[in-house]
């Protein structure tokens, strides 16, 4: 039985887009793929690619923003270090869901988390001559691989899939000892993974950065999404897991996007340890005439990246913020829905012969939530990849996230109607009928 889809509908779309391997793909790109495919058949693909929101935004942000335009503040600049709603609430909200204390100095608002990793890996790199890398704990956010290389910033990494537990601190430092690593970043919840960096591995993470005088960028764009655990009871315990307990020497990056869906508008806030804001790097001193590190990074860098982040988008997360850590906004219960389609789609993988490529927290199996990782028999992630475009299921390979493992990364989220499901069904059905 042939593919659903004619290959050389593919090939001539992967020549007019001058993609010679298809698992290097962008993000966009492989949606881009899907849509012209979809364009020249008719028919539906099913985008499993892009982490785009499923669920509504959350209506208190719709509202606030609302409030803010009306009041006219869209003809005013934004003040660079924040609104000061926005820094208290989201002060208040770490305080509240990982009982961690961030002074509202500290929180800093950006045009979403993209912005905040782009400028923190270029205040980075410039903190100490001697040290000019970044290392990534991969898998992770194809995005910020291309973030450095755009910006010129030499970059390791390594695969945490055989690094787990014990097995992590002398992998991890074993590039801290060379004496170059300028940062670290990892996302917890993983993306694309969905593993969850433990206490004592965070733990691990942070005495390094301190002994090696490395800072951690800890991408929480998933915050409390680790659906296994009873998260987001706001001051109370279990708090989301994070390496500020343990290092001074940190940078959290908290998005909108994902936890409130609110990604259209481009907020979050990057919340920087006191200490670490007010160290004095010379470098700094030399190159922005500001040596104190929270003043370069947002009257220096994030002046001159856009010379400050929208107002209205800064009222809307300040009170997502507020009504999460009051209690009456339920993000949590809410994004709980991506943990449910999950399980149903990851089901329906495994049913028709796929594999779970990171299918375990140490000797637990990982958590339903925004994404998971399958693989297929022996094919590679082009192999994969370019196979499921013809039966009309897209999506990235693992390699495009640092990954050394073959298979293809899953978002779930645009998974929104009951339809999609039995598509995917049929289709898999079809796939594992030609693949026997």
């Amino acid at each position: 039985m042939k593919p659903p889809f004619d290959s050389a509908v593919l090939d001539s779309i992967l020549e007019r887009m001058d993609i010679a391997d298809i698992a290097q793909a962008t993000i966009r790109q492989s949606g881009d793929i899907a849509r012209l495919m979809e364009r020249e058949t008719g028919a539906e693909f099913l985008h499993l690619e892009m982490g785009v929101p499923g669920l509504p935004p959350e209506h208190v942000g719709v509202e606030a923003e609302c409030r803010a335009l009306h009041a006219g503040l869209a003809s005013q600049y934004p003040p660079m270090p924040g609104i000061p709603a926005f820094k208290e609430q989201a002060s208040r909200f770490l305080r509240a869901f990982l009982d961690v204390k961030v002074s509202p100095e500290g929180c800093i608002p950006t045009v979403g988390s993209m912005q905040g990793s782009f400028t923190a890996f270029l205040l980075l790199s410039q903190l100490d001559p001697k040290k000019d890398t970044i290392l990534f704990i991969d898998p992770g956010f194809p995005v910020q691989r291309s973030q450095v290389r755009i910006l010129g910033i030499r970059s390791e990494s390594f695969d945490i899939y055989e690094y787990r537990s014990e097995k992590l601190r002398p992998k991890l430092e074993s590039y801290l000892a060379k004496g170059n690593i300028a940062g670290i970043v990892y996302s917890n919840p993983n993306n694309p993974a969905w593993i969850c960096l433990t206490e004592e591995e965070l733990q691990t993470i942070g005495e390094l950065a301190t002994r090696y005088d490395a800072v951690v960028i800890e991408d929480l764009a998933y915050l409390c999404m680790d659906f296994r655990k009873p998260l987001g009871r706001p001051f109370e315990a279990p708090y989301q897991a994070t390496v500020a307990r343990y290092t001074d020497n940190y940078m959290l990056m908290v998005s909108g996007s994902k936890i409130f869906s609110y990604a259209g508008q481009r907020i979050a806030a990057v919340a920087i340890s006191d200490a670490l804001r007010n160290r004095v790097y010379p470098a700094l001193r030399e190159r922005y005439g500001m040596g104190r590190l929270g003043d370069a990074y947002v009257l220096g860098i994030l002046y001159a990246a856009s010379s400050g982040t929208s107002h209205s988008a800064q009222y809307a997360l300040a009170e997502m913020f507020r009504a999460a850590a009051d209690g009456e906004l339920d993000f949590v219960g809410e994004t709980a829905e991506y943990a449910r389609r999950a399980a149903l789609t990851k089901e329906t993988f495994l049913r028709h012969g796929f594999r779970i490529v990171y299918d375990k927290d140490r000797d637990v199996p990982v958590s339903d939530g925004f994404f998971y990782t399958v693989g297929y028999g022996k094919m590679t992630g082009s192999e994969l990849l370019r196979e499921l475009l013809l039966y009309g299921i897209c999506a990235i390979s693992l390699s495009s996230t640092g990954s050394r493992q073959e298979g293809i990364r899953v978002c779930i989220s645009q998974m929104n109607r009951p339809e999609q499901f039995d598509l995917l069904e049929t289709r898999l059905a079809a796939f594992e009928q030609n693949h026997r």
